[in-house]
C-alpha cells in the first residue's frame, strides 16, 4: 500500500495521530520489553522515533511515561538490561 500525503493527520502540536501502518499496537497494553526499550532509549530517540518503533502513537508513549515516572517506575525499567 502507498500511503499519500493526504493519509497521515497530525495533532496542533504536529505529533501523528493514529494510523494503522505505522501504529500496529494502538490500544495493546505496554509489555516490559517495550516499557524497558521506552525508557531507555527515549532520552536519546525522542517520541516520534520510540512510537514508529513501537508501534503505538506519540501521546501513547507521552501518556506511558507519565505513568512509568510517578509510579517511580522509569529508572527502574531504564536500567534493567533484560532484553535491550
Amino acid at each position: 500500500m502507498e500511503l499519500q500525503g493526504d493519509d497521515i493527520q497530525y495533532d496542533r502540536r504536529g505529533h501523528m495521530l493514529y494510523h494503522p501502518e505505522f501504529h500496529k499496537n494502538h490500544g495493546k497494553p505496554f509489555s516490559e520489553l517495550e516499557r524497558e526499550y521506552l525508557c531507555k532509549y527515549y532520552e536519546h530517540d525522542g517520541r516520534f522515533s520510540i512510537s514508529l518503533a513501537l508501534g503505538k502513537t506519540e501521546n501513547a508513549i507521552k501518556e506511558e511515561l507519565r505513568k512509568l515516572r510517578k509510579a517511580g517506575l522509569y529508572e527502574y525499567y531504564k536500567n534493567l538490561n533484560k532484553h535491550w
